[in-house]
C-alpha cells in the first residue's frame, strides 16, 4: 500500500493515535472514508463525462464523414 511496509504503518497511526486521541480515532477514520468515497465518485464522473465527449465527438466525425460521402455521389 503506497509503498509503506508494516512498520511505517505502525508508525503513522501511532503518531495519530497520540495527536487525536482514542476518542477521536473513529471520528477521523470516518471523515477520511467520506473524503475518499467522494473523490472516488468526482473521478467516476469525470471519467464518464470524458466517455461521452468522446463518443459524441466519434459520433460527429462519422456523421460528418457520410455527409461529404452523400454530397460526392450526388455532385
Amino acid at each position: 500500500m503506497f509503498g509503506l511496509g508494516a512498520a511505517e504503518l505502525f508508525f503513522i497511526f501511532l503518531i495519530v493515535f497520540f495527536l487525536f486521541g482514542a476518542k477521536n480515532l473513529p471520528e477521523i477514520a470516518r471523515s477520511m472514508g467520506k473524503a475518499i468515497r467522494s473523490f472516488r465518485k468526482g473521478v467516476h464522473e469525470i471519467e464518464e463525462d470524458i466517455q461521452l465527449i468522446s463518443h459524441d465527438t466519434d459520433k460527429s466525425k462519422k456523421d460528418s464523414e457520410i455527409s461529404i460521402i452523400h454530397k460526392e455521389k450526388h455532385a
